[in-house]
């Protein structure tokens, strides 16, 4: 398959319109193999998608493993990692309630000063086994840092400050070529923006058939600084969606089947319609999972299903949709 790529900001990184979210790679929800996992890698590959996310967060260096073994003896990718969490030995037992299942014997610890930023980096290098990582977010500086010593103020600052800092000299260097942030919530991208120069935000759920808070106010501060998004994430803040969110599902849904077209495919071409979105990143869990998005992108979604949505209130008037 041929994917339209897309720039990022004002860097000369372009990532095809369709990329791999990795983090499912890792068991998030269910188990995935080793095999399914470097299958999907190598899968996505082959069919054209040259644009793969992963971080260190994911089943705990894990992912990380897994792409770089299928990404070394290939070429044309480009690659985003993450940092903000270190990983140290696992000292205790896993929590039943964690969120990945056969994780690497490691634990997170959340840290977004300046040294520990660029320990993240070189420990991603080494656990990736490549000799280049593309792009660099800051991760989750959001509702996961609630709960941290620092609070979220505290984690916003140190990141603002250290994290931007060594994130920054990276790219001046040319070791990354593209730097932002990774995050469930579009309050601290709007933060950050008066913080540096940043090239790309990872907005996680946040611009999707089911919500376009940001329309109105946030896209229009990044399209003004320079940025780009990347639209990804496949469950709710790392979570099963609540109830009152997939009863608007349902009644998307009911749209969807009067036009005869997959709920997941209009889902996967919605962001794009708008110009600031250079890529979805969806994560399969299985091949057959990677075989369903590739037809469902595939897929035509007619005009007569946006401009319903539109009609129904199930979708924000002045959002931009495909052509």
């Amino acid at each position: 398959m041929q994917f339209d790529k897309r720039r990022l900001g004002r860097t000369d990184v372009e990532v095809t319109t369709l990329g791999l979210g990795c983090a499912t790679l890792a068991g998030s929800i269910q188990p995935v193999s080793d095999a399914d996992a470097k299958m999907i890698v190598l899968a996505a590959l082959d069919a054209g998608i040259a644009y793969f996310d992963t971080a260190p967060y994911y089943g705990y260096g894990r992912s990380e493993h897994l792409v770089g073994d299928e990404l070394r003896d290939r070429s044309g990718w480009v690659l985003s990692t993450k940092v903000g969490r270190l990983l140290k030995q696992r000292r205790r037992p896993q929590e039943p309630t964690d969120l990945w299942r056969n994780p690497l014997p490691f634990e997170a610890t959340f840290d977004f000063h300046y040294d520990s930023i660029m320990r993240s980096y070189e420990d991603s290098l080494q656990r990736l086994g490549l000799d280049r990582i593309d792009i660099l977010y800051v991760h989750d500086i959001d509702v996961f840092t609630r709960d941290t010593a620092e609070g979220p103020a505290g984690a916003f600052t140190a990141a603002m400050d250290g994290a931007y800092k060594a994130l920054d000299e990276l790219r001046r260097s040319g070791d990354v070529k593209a730097i932002g942030l990774g995050v469930n919530e579009a309050q601290p991208i709007a933060d950050a923006l008066d913080h540096g120069h940043w090239d790309v935000f990872l907005l996680a759920g946040r611009y999707t058939l089911l919500e376009q808070a940001p329309l109105a106010s946030l896209f229009p501060a990044i399209a003004a600084h320079g940025a780009s998004v990347v639209i990804g994430g496949d469950t709710w803040n790392y979570a099963p969606a609540p109830e009152d969110v997939m009863g608007r599902v349902k009644a998307i849904a009911r749209v969807c089947e009067a036009h005869d077209t997959p709920l997941a495919a209009a889902a996967l071409a919605f962001p794009l319609g708008n110009p600031l979105v250079a890529s979805v990143i969806p994560g399969p869990r299985s091949p057959a999972e990677l075989n369903e998005i590739l037809r469902w992108w595939r897929t035509p979604v007619p005009a007569g299903l946006w401009s319903d949505l539109k009609t129904e209130k199930l979708l924000d008037a002045d959002a931009p949709v495909p052509t």
